[in-house]
């Protein structure tokens, strides 16, 4: 009889102790998933601007093209193709850094589906090529973004000067990213395997967005 009994105070035992670290795994769970929510993204700064393959990074208006960039400019435009190309730097912060009840956690971004809007209007679309380590240090981590698009196809209704002027906006001198926005779908490899993320968020340059 005594036998039995501790075989069953054995058995009560190991019942309690998966129940308990079931708990914990849960909780363990929810926090990861808590946590994902939590990943940040802000739209950083335009790099490398050419337009036409013309350099703006060291332009402020029209009037600093050489007769040559002008030329050029103007006939690209003339016949209908104003190809731009810039890197779009995001930032990502990973607030998941041992403070606040949070465990510091390196995220994986694998995923990144992203649409490009300038001026509120949608141009192309991408993803990243390669998954992005963004550590729980509380710091950014730039994402770089190639960006390459006609702007005449979307733009070229407005005329010359005014798309010349929107490129020199955003790649400029004095250029940035306040006339861009991303809408983008993150997805994020855990401890418990990839999770996208449950809608698309819209990123822009004045804060972190989640």
């Amino acid at each position: 009889m005594n036998f039995i009994r501790s075989f069953f105070l054995i058995i009560l035992a190991f019942i309690l102790f998966i129940f308990s670290f079931g708990c914990k795994q849960i909780q363990s769970i929810t926090q990861t998933l808590v946590n994902l929510q939590r990943l940040q993204f802000k739209l950083e700064n335009v790099s490398d601007f050419k337009l036409a393959s013309v350099a703006l990074s060291n332009k402020k208006s029209i009037s600093d093209f050489s007769i040559t960039d002008g030329l050029n400019l103007a006939n690209a435009f003339k016949n209908k193709k104003f190809p731009a190309e810039f890197i779009l730097n995001v930032a990502a912060k990973n607030p998941n850094d041992g403070t606040n009840n949070t465990k510091a956690t390196t995220a994986t971004l694998t995923s990144f589906d992203w649409k490009l809007y300038i001026d509120n209007t949608e141009t192309i679309n991408g993803n990243i090529n390669k998954p992005i380590e963004i550590p729980g240090t509380g710091q950014s981590t730039i994402i770089p973004l190639t960006m390459g698009l006609d702007l005449f196809e979307f733009f070229g209704n407005k005329g010359y000067e005014n798309v010349l002027n929107l490129a020199l906006a955003i790649g400029g001198v004095n250029g940035s990213a306040a006339r861009l926005k991303l809408d983008a779908k993150p997805t994020v490899n855990t401890p418990i395997g990839r999770i996208e993320y449950p809608g698309r968020i819209t990123i822009i340059d004045k804060e972190f967005t989640n």
